[in-house]
């Protein structure tokens, strides 16, 4: 848990390990910014603490132009406040477009009792949390993209151009036309950058996506990592240049559904585990017996772009090897996989899309050199897919041939989850007899101290 003490010294130092899991507000200015920014430190009776951006937003505080907020990682320090709460704030970031009712809903509750939970641990309702976050999109995409105004204002979630503007004066103070760069073409792909906090170990994440890399669908090289991706119904692909130097991925995103643009980059995140909190977690892997000798600092989750293509890929290498698993997926794309119609100009060697739940569960997959049981299993999982896309990898331990090892893969890597223990996994298995650990200590980050002993073996 964070004290003032912590923000105090990360402030003084800018550490850039604090980059995003607090921000400090000026009250001299009426400005907050991040712990790295720049700008000269003021007085300590000046200053105010805010663990989230919207909070700043909502005691009065404008976002600063010079280190942009916008930008910053997504924190964890709220995780453990509240499960629910943390669900809700989750699917607000990722859903600029989603109402409370919609919400509400896929958390199960009413949106009387959302409403009393955002107010009870965050003190602000969701829609005043929604709206600043929408705000902080529209701000980074003003910023750091090309985009026309009028779509700015669709990517984060407001009806028209107007209702942006409207909202941005209140709250910024400044018209998007103040805030912006000369728009361009809207063909041309959107740029922006990403933050991390360091440590931040790029070879370990890189050889690892390496070797899992399907071809003509993925594309890697010393500093970057390219893909295509279909998100709802959009298409498009990415190309991820890393700056070490500035803590940072610059992303070129081309998409064809720009509702889709703020999930997409939620989901660029992700894959890249850009939101980890390194310092915490080791700590944590340290409680549970792991000795300093065998962190890895900088340690991130590579994870795929989808559950579906995650639980896709679990199936395929059910029982071979890396290798044999990925030279079938590679087939199962080359196969089954939709052409994209223009090849990224930064990834040329991208040239097909994932294929879709549709394309398996309609096929025989006789091209696939693996057992027919594979395969019927394979087609179920993509038939159960199609009809319940939303339903939790839990659900899919119904499907004859889908074990517990198969859903956590799934959770893993699909969905990022932190606290993923796959202690059945034969690896796991030989590193407990090497190592003294108490797995439970590692809670809630158990999914780093699997990929720790993968790493070891």
């Amino acid at each position: 848990m964070l004290t003032t003490q912590h923000f105090q010294q990360a402030r003084l130092s800018r550490d850039p390990r604090f980059d995003g899991r607090f921000f400090i507000a000026v009250k001299s200015t009426g400005i907050f910014c991040r712990p790295i920014c720049p700008a000269k430190l003021p007085l300590e009776e000046n200053v105010e603490y805010f663990t989230l951006a919207p909070q700043a937003m909502l005691a009065g505080y404008r976002p600063c132009l010079r280190c942009r907020p916008d930008s910053a990682p997504h924190s964890h320090a709220w995780n453990g406040v509240d499960t629910t709460v943390t669900r809700a704030m989750a699917l607000l970031n990722k859903n600029l477009h989603l109402n409370m009712s919609q919400i509400a809903a896929k958390l199960g509750i009413s949106d009387r009792y959302l409403r009393q939970l955002f107010i009870r641990h965050i003190g602000l309702s969701p829609k005043q949390y929604q709206l600043y976050e929408q705000i902080l999109f529209a701000k980074q995409l003003l910023q750091h993209t090309q985009l026309p105004v009028d779509h700015v204002a669709d990517a984060a979630g407001f009806n028209d151009a107007r209702r942006l503007q409207y909202n941005m004066q209140r709250v910024m103070r400044r018209t998007p036309k103040e805030l912006r760069i000369k728009p361009t073409d809207l063909l041309q792909p959107i740029v922006i950058p990403l933050a991390y906090r360091p440590p931040y170990n790029w070879p370990q994440l890189r050889d690892f996506l390496a070797r899992r890399a399907i071809k003509d669908c993925e594309w890697l090289d010393d500093t970057s990592y390219s893909r295509s991706i279909l998100l709802n119904g959009s298409r498009g692909y990415f190309h991820a240049q890393h700056q070490p130097h500035k803590h940072r991925f610059i992303v070129t995103l081309s998409l064809d559904n720009l509702h889709q643009l703020k999930p997409a980059l939620h989901n660029i995140r992700r894959i890249l585990d850009l939101d980890a909190d390194s310092m915490t977690i080791d700590k944590q892997l340290i409680q549970s017996g792991l000795s300093n000798e065998h962190i890895t600092p900088g340690m991130r989750i590579p994870g795929v772009w989808d559950t579906f293509e995650a639980g896709c890929r679990a199936i395929l290498g059910q029982q071979i090897s890396v290798t044999a698993a990925i030279n079938l997926a590679t087939k199962l794309v080359a196969v089954l996989g939709q052409l994209i119609p223009l090849a990224p100009e930064k990834s040329p060697l991208i040239s097909r899309y994932f294929p879709t739940a549709e394309a398996i569960a309609n096929s025989d997959l006789s091209f696939l050199g693996m057992p027919n049981s594979r395969r019927e299993t394979l087609r179920r999982f993509a038939s159960f897919y199609q009809q319940q896309p939303d339903a939790p990898p839990d659900d899919w331990l119904s499907l004859k041939g889908i074990g517990p090892w198969t859903v956590a893969y799934a959770n893993l890597r699909g969905q990022s989850q932190a606290d993923i223990w796959l202690s059945s996994d034969l690896v796991i298995k030989k590193q407990l007899l090497l190592h003294s650990i108490e797995a439970d200590k590692a809670c809630p980050w158990r999914s780093y101290l699997t990929f720790t002993l993968w790493s070891l073996a």
